[in-house]
């Protein structure tokens, strides 16, 4: 079987830094909020070309805890409205109604499956206070435009980089383009820790302050707590682990870049519609993802042929139990991409056989 994602294989090239780092971190004797978070922060923040970096718990928490962060500063309140791309993972949905705050489904650019910027303004209206711009599957946005928009309209901007540690738009990366980003560090993330962790990058020093204090109950200083925070704080054992990898998160990127253009160039079936990207550096291949209307059957046939694929994502978001009351929304380029897309095998340590043994696949798919 051609595994989606083999973390073990990934996790094994570098087994030797990253237990020497597991154990740097038991010697230490110091476990939340030290030496290795604030060393991870710093580097992270030198990698994305932001001035700050704040870690946290998970990425879920990272763009919570940004829209968070300006409702403390006052600069949103409660029932201001979010815009976000329709297609996106539930996530970003629940990081603005966890703050009481509505979201707004946009419906992305079918090429690229990104929030589709000549559709955004008509859904600003006096309620509207940000922009929450997903980077989906690897792929930044049409980041200049959005910004634009924003700047016009007065609105804050949310940079989604789950997905896309690491791309590059117009000389700058992914979270260094928005007011602020939320990173997840998710195992299987391009840069993935060995658990559940997160980041959020920003240069503004106030959202970088108040961000500080909410991840860790409210406070800067122990038992002085200035906000009502919460829990969220990156654990040192997954700063240290994520210090190891960051070494070669660019090279992993090449490589995914160098499978997907082996994919693209290579699947010729005229039922697939292959994924673009825009900029060759504009995407880092966090997924590879076509599009077919036979995509139940393609997927039940490479299984059939040893091949794991996924779907990200099988239900849209206006169409989870969890938010009923958007059940009743016609959003059909995003309903039409949920029900076409298949994920293929794609990871930094895929085999050129096993690649050439995808294209084979789905090529004599009919």
């Amino acid at each position: 079987m051609i595994p989606f994602l083999d973390l073990k294989a990934i996790n094994h090239q570098y087994q030797q830094a990253l237990k020497e780092a597991a154990a740097r971190v038991i010697d230490s004797g110091w476990y939340i909020l030290g030496e290795e978070v604030a060393q991870f922060e710093n580097e992270f923040a030198a990698y994305c070309g932001t001035e700050y970096c704040i870690g946290v718990a998970n990425g879920l928490d990272a763009l919570t805890l940004i829209l968070r962060a300006w409702i403390e500063q006052g600069q949103l309140t409660e029932g201001d409205e979010v815009i976000v791309p329709a297609n996106t993972y539930i996530a970003s949905i629940l990081a603005i109604t966890e703050n009481r705050l509505k979201p707004v489904l946009v419906e992305p650019d079918p090429e690229t499956f990104n929030l589709d910027p000549t559709l955004i303004e008509r859904h600003i209206n006096e309620k509207t206070r940000a922009i929450l711009t997903v980077h989906l599957y690897g792929q930044i946005t049409v980041i200049d435009t959005i910004m634009s928009i924003a700047r016009k309209h007065n609105l804050k901007v949310i940079e989604d980089c789950a997905q896309a540690h690491g791309a590059c738009y117009q000389g700058k990366k992914a979270g260094n383009i928005g007011d602020a980003a939320g990173f997840s560090f998710y195992p299987g993330k391009n840069l993935g820790a060995l658990g559940d962790a997160g980041a959020i990058t920003t240069s503004d020093p106030q959202l970088a302050e108040t961000l500080r204090a909410l991840r860790n109950y409210g406070s800067l200083e122990k038992y002085k707590n200035i906000h009502q925070g919460v829990n969220s704080r990156l654990d040192e054992m997954q700063a240290a682990l994520l210090r190891v990898k960051l070494r070669y998160l660019d090279m992993e990127t090449e490589v995914r870049r160098s499978i997907a253009e082996y994919y693209s160039q290579n699947i010729a079936n005229p039922v697939v519609q292959s994924p673009i990207a825009q900029v060759r550096e504009s995407h880092v291949w966090h997924l590879y993802v076509i599009r077919t209307e036979l995509r139940d059957r393609l997927a039940a046939y490479l299984q059939k042929q040893g091949i794991q694929t996924v779907i990200h994502y099988p239900i849209p978001p206006h169409k989870q139990a969890a938010y009923i009351d958007l059940n009743s929304m016609k959003l059909p380029i995003s309903e039409k991409l949920h029900n076409e897309v298949l994920s293929l095998p794609m990871s930094p340590v895929l085999s050129a056989s096993d690649i050439d043994r995808v294209v084979d696949a789905v090529n004599v798919f009919q």
